[in-house]
């Protein structure tokens, strides 16, 4: 089983995009019992009193324009245990990847890579929180979650 925990600053738009996308296509092809998903925050910001706040509407509005449920999703923050706990980490930009690696201690197994790294336009997923362009940042983690799928031999 492949541990996977995608990452970004808030996880309440980017991450749990992610996390749900990538859960649904792994059970769509039949392949949800190869994957434990989750996802988390670089920072705290969405984590009151140790209650993370629900995913952003317009992003929980787009799974479900989608067929997606995210409901009962709350933000939560890494913390070092994730490290060990995670085969992956994959991130949305290069500043999920430079604090994860000070939350980390750095990356001493090159488990964290961003998540358009895996597909053929490599980048960063921009943070529809700041462009307001929920759509783009959708197309842009379906294609690495399909990128996953497809190092199994999981075809389009």
């Amino acid at each position: 089983m492949q541990r996977i925990l995608f990452v970004c600053l808030g996880n309440i738009c980017r991450s749990p995009m992610a996390e749900y996308l990538l859960r649904t296509m792994a059970r769509d092809a039949g392949k949800d019992g190869d994957f434990l998903i989750e996802s988390a925050a670089t920072s705290d910001e969405n984590v009151f009193r140790g209650v993370g706040a629900p995913v952003y509407p317009p992003a929980r509005a787009l799974l479900r324009r989608h067929g997606i449920d995210c409901s009962g999703k709350r933000a939560r923050q890494v913390t070092k245990d994730d490290y060990a706990r995670f085969d992956r980490i994959l991130c949305m930009d290069d500043s999920n990847v430079r604090n994860l690696r000070r939350i980390f201690d750095g990356d001493p197994d090159g488990k964290i890579q961003k998540l358009l790294d895996l597909t053929d336009r490599p980048g960063n997923v921009a943070d529809p929180w700041y462009t307001g362009d929920f759509e783009t940042a959708f197309c842009d983690i379906e294609k690495g979650c399909r990128a996953i799928l497809n190092e199994g031999g999981e075809t389009q």
